[in-house]
């Protein structure tokens, strides 16, 4: 199997995490699983005995690890509750920069960005905002040529279920599954992959503001499970063949990862701990949101 296949079936293995970022998105984390990936890899791809293809059965395993580790949803609202997380829009980005976004990377990490404002306006009932952050889904969707996945017919869709939480939030899965796909499909994953990590900052950039709020310890501890999703995006975007205006993510995120990885060497669930990483994530977040 060439490199471009293995790099192929990599990306594959990675289909799922749209399905299942947004599903803790709107709570906490904007890149959380709720369970193993349900996909398969494609049938016809036949793994070699090389050391290249160990990578790859390593990747799978990896990604299994980082599904196996997520709470459970339910636990995550109960985290919610028992922390009296209220609703806070200064956290979320501007929708008026939605449309000023002109970069094709800027619009894919953007697009990650605002589809985890979109969840996490939804799970705190504000449906009003819900569907203003909607509308810059749809226009940096449109600008990046995934226009049909979050066309008219999903908008309508969201406005009739708009009383139903679960309904909204599976309506906003399908349609980022559906442009995930579809980008796969058309050989451009360095663009879908930017998406998840808009996404992934967002939603760790968002609980780690939460985390320093509330100076909560089970946050803080959830927060630090999230050392394994980096690692997998990080695996994802190393085989996504970046652009260089774009390795900033890159580079960014391994910096953040060792940041990740001397917190957890401290044993200790203080904001303090996170405080690193807080700082980092917002760093690049301002860098994220901040390029037209």
């Amino acid at each position: 199997m060439g490199i471009k296949d293995k790099i192929l079936y990599i990306y594959n293995n990675m289909a799922g995490t749209f399905k299942h970022m947004l599903l803790f998105g709107l709570v906490l984390f904007a890149l959380s699983y709720t369970s193993c990936s349900t996909e398969k890899p494609d049938e016809n791809v036949e793994l070699s005995s090389d050391k290249d293809s160990g990578i790859v059965t390593n990747t799978e395993l990896n990604a299994q690890n980082v599904f196996n580790s997520i709470p459970a949803r339910a636990d995550i609202t109960t985290l919610i509750s028992e922390s009296k997380i209220e609703y806070n829009p200064d956290l979320l980005n501007n929708p008026n920069l939605a449309s000023k976004y002109s970069l094709e990377n800027s619009r894919a990490l953007n697009l990650g960005v605002y589809g985890s404002d979109l969840s996490v306006s939804g799970a705190f009932d504000q449906t009003q905002e819900s569907m203003l952050f909607l509308k810059c889904v749809n226009i940096l969707a449109k600008n990046l040529g995934v226009s049909t996945a979050f066309d008219q017919r999903m908008m309508e869709r969201m406005e009739a279920h708009k009383e139903n939480r679960d309904s909204t939030l599976e309506i906003i899965i399908q349609s980022f599954k559906k442009a995930d796909y579809y980008l796969k499909q058309n050989s451009r994953p360095g663009t879908s992959s930017l998406i998840l990590s808009g996404a992934w900052v967002e939603g760790t950039y968002i609980s780690c503001e939460l985390a320093r709020a509330t100076k909560t310890q089970n946050i803080v501890k959830t927060i630090l499970t999230q050392e394994e999703s980096l690692k997998h995006l990080i695996i994802m975007l190393e085989g996504s063949n970046l652009g260089p205006d774009a390795m900033y993510i890159l580079e960014d995120l391994k910096v953040l990862k060792q940041s990740f990885h001397n917190a957890n060497a401290k044993n200790d669930n203080s904001f303090e701990t996170i405080k690193d990483i807080t700082d980092k994530t917002a760093a690049l977040r301002k860098k994220i949101i901040e390029t037209f």
